[in-house]
């Protein structure tokens, strides 16, 4: 077994798994955000439907901060909130362009990916405090706990983070259109189904973060590290 060391991530060493990473990343926050403004049941709750692939961003935020540090984290978040606003407005951009008279799918793109800039805006304001938050605190447990205990790291990052995202996002997002009866028990499902999906993917996180550290010969620490969510600088 190849022996773990401590990596200082700079910007030419970025390997073709961290790549990998990313993109699942962006690809999971991308399909998410499509898919939110559809409701579902789930037997008396009400929730988004992006409920049940928004929490792996975070196992994949966790699992970035874990091995690669805060910093390589923060700049993953950013690309993924960069290529969500790309995303909308590219949606926004076609709906608004004229369509043929004999093309009758116009409404129905309109429907699906007309979202309002309420929710847009909802959308990204949640995730950027609520990653960022789920990160730093990761990060800031490992050096607490000097690397031990990982599933303390994942679950209480999780706490913190999702709690952030979804208070932002389903009051932004729902508190104009929903009665205050309903906003509140759709933002406690929310929270509560995130957070144990957390707990339930606890063994596939320690699994891949076990196989990625491995393959990177990797395990930061973020000794001297500033938590500023707004810097791309990396060491």
């Amino acid at each position: 077994m190849k022996k773990l060391i401590k990596f200082k991530p700079y910007p030419d060493k970025i390997s073709p798994l961290y790549i990998i990473l990313t993109v699942l990343f962006v690809a999971c926050l991308m399909i998410a955000n499509i898919v939110s403004g559809r409701l579902v049941q789930v037997g008396s709750l009400t929730l988004t439907s992006a409920i049940f692939l928004f929490p792996i961003t975070y196992i994949f935020g966790d699992i970035l901060t874990e091995v690669y540090g805060f910093e390589r984290s923060r700049l993953v978040i950013w690309l993924g909130i960069i290529a969500n606003i790309i995303m909308s407005l590219y949606f926004w951009l076609i709906i608004k362009t004229p369509v043929p008279v004999f093309f009758e799918g116009a409404e129905a793109y309109k429907t699906v990916l007309g979202f309002t800039p309420l929710v847009v805006f909802a959308s990204t304001l949640g995730f950027f405090a609520g990653e960022f938050a789920n990160s730093s605190a990761l990060s800031i447990l490992k050096k607490v706990t000097h690397g031990k205990w990982l599933w303390t790291r994942t679950i209480g990052s999780t706490i913190v983070g999702e709690f952030v995202d979804t208070a932002i996002f389903i009051t932004i997002a729902f508190a104009a259109v929903l009665p205050l009866g309903a906003l509140v028990p759709m933002l406690i499902a929310q929270y509560i189904f995130k957070t144990l999906y957390e707990i339930v993917a606890t063994p596939l996180t320690y699994f891949i973060v076990k196989k990625v550290k491995k393959a990177e010969e990797l395990d930061t620490f973020d000794y001297g590290v500033k938590y500023n969510p707004f810097s791309l600088k990396i060491k």
